[in-house]
């Protein structure tokens, strides 16, 4: 039997994906079988199951996916030296994630995910442990931003990171539901909350 390679392998494991993906955007995880997924990826049960032995695993191998890309939308920033200001920052970062979801909907796969995790204490530890390197990430940005004086020193980077990483699901959500916001937007609201701050802080200082 000729040997398979591992790019071979690979791409079946993303064709899957693919056509979960498909699937679960389209109706929803709870309405969505391993039949629709066979249909969808026109594989045999034995190809699929070879890669995942059940929809819970699909949905794992996803969310490990989608967490992993809007990590990716950190990297650019995070590899600047110094780093681009700090609304610059979120604009780069909720542009990126804006790009996916046109793409391939992921802002609405999000979405299910962090739905699905409410029942399933597997899937939360498995978001938990992908969102707490997101937050590691932040933190390295808040402390450099700090150090720059465009967040106030006064709080802890580790309570200020987890808050802004919450304004990007706030962004997925609220685009989804209403398509009323874009990354424009974001990268105005926080170069009006830090414009007045550094003006405040310009204030305080003596003459």
């Amino acid at each position: 039997m000729p040997r398979v390679s591992q790019q071979y392998l690979d791409s079946r494991r993303q064709q899957i994906l693919d056509a979960a993906r498909r699937c679960f955007t389209r109706n929803g995880f709870h309405a969505t079988s391993m039949q629709d997924i066979l249909r969808e990826a026109q594989l045999s049960a034995g190809a699929v199951y070879r890669y995942f032995p059940s929809k819970e695993d699909l949905i794992g191998a996803i969310a490990a996916d989608a967490i992993g890309q809007i990590r990716a939308a950190f990297e650019p920033v995070l590899e600047a030296d110094p780093p681009p200001p700090l609304d610059e920052a979120f604009t780069q970062v909720t542009s990126t994630i804006q790009r996916m979801d046109d793409e391939y909907g992921i802002a609405r796969m999000a979405i299910q995910l962090w739905s699905e995790a409410i029942r399933s204490p597997e899937l939360t530890e498995r978001l938990r442990e992908l969102v707490l390197t997101i937050r590691g990430l932040a933190v390295r940005l808040v402390r450099a931003y700090q150090e720059r004086g465009e967040i106030s020193p006064s709080v802890p980077a580790e309570d200020v990171a987890p808050i802004l990483v919450g304004m990007f699901p706030g962004f997925m959500l609220q685009k989804v539901l209403f398509g009323d916001v874009d990354a424009r937007m974001v990268g105005q609201a926080i170069r009006g909350l830090v414009g007045g701050h550094l003006s405040t802080e310009a204030d305080d200082e003596p003459a």
